[in-house]
Formats: C-alpha cells, sequence, structure tokens
C-alpha cells in the first residue's frame, strides 16, 4: 500500500536572509526576551504592592524596565532585519513583551524557528559544495 507523501516543510529563506547576522543576532534576543520576561513579572509583582498593599517598595523598577524594555524591542529590530521578518511578525515579537510569561513562549518559538532557518541554510550551502 502506497502512502501519501507527507508534504514537504517549507525550508525556502527568503531573498537577502543574511545567515551570519542572524546567527549573531540570536543570543543576544535571547537574552533581552529572558530578561525582559522577568523584568514584566517584577513590574506586575510592584503593581500588586502598590495598588492592592500600598507598599511603594518597587516603584523604582518603572523606569528600568522600560529602558529595558526599548533594548529588547532593539533587540528584535536586530533579529528581525537579517532574518526579513515582515513588519508584523516584528511588532507581533514586539508586543510579546508586554505581557508576562508570554516572553518566554515567544522566545522559544523564534529560537526554535531561526535555528531551524539557520541549518536549513547551512544544509543547502554544503550541498552546493564550494564556490
Amino acid at each position: 500500500m502506497n502512502t501519501p507523501a507527507q508534504p514537504a516543510r517549507r525550508t525556502d529563506l527568503p531573498t537577502g536572509y543574511d545567515a551570519d547576522r542572524v546567527g549573531k543576532a540570536l543570543p543576544f534576543f535571547r537574552v533581552m526576551a529572558i530578561v525582559v520576561g522577568i523584568g514584566l513579572l517584577i513590574l506586575a509583582l510592584e503593581m500588586v504592592l502598590k495598588y492592592g498593599f500600598g507598599n511603594d517598595a518597587l516603584a523604582w523598577w518603572q523606569m528600568p524596565h522600560g529602558f529595558l524594555y526599548m533594548v529588547y524591542l532593539a533587540s528584535v529590530v536586530n533579529l528581525g532585519m537579517p532574518a526579513r521578518w515582515s513588519l508584523g511578525r516584528m511588532i507581533g515579537v514586539m508586543l510579546a513583551g508586554c505581557v508576562p510569561f508570554f516572553s518566554f513562549l515567544v522566545e522559544h518559538k523564534v529560537t526554535v524557528r531561526t535555528r531551524t532557518e539557520l541549518a536549513s541554510r547551512e544544509r543547502s550551502a554544503s550541498s552546493a559544495g564550494p564556490r
């Protein structure tokens, strides 16, 4: 009995995909996504303390968190531009840093997808042989 062929997973990379820059930008993006995710949890704690208990112990955290979020936005652009992401995808990844725990999920998905793209690029480059 013949089994139907599985549809091939799309591994075509967009024109202009810069694997070297993507490979260098991915670790910085990962660090910033995790830092911003933790920072957002601290910010949520600050809000609970302030508005739930009248405690301003973490009131100082708002400004550093805002600065870290801006660095996160830059890391998304730094990764998304050489990876040739659409504007919508970049904005979606940027907004992930606004929802507690979501930045961790998106960081994981972006990392898996980017590593898959890089491996695909490496396989296609090695099968093409030296130039």
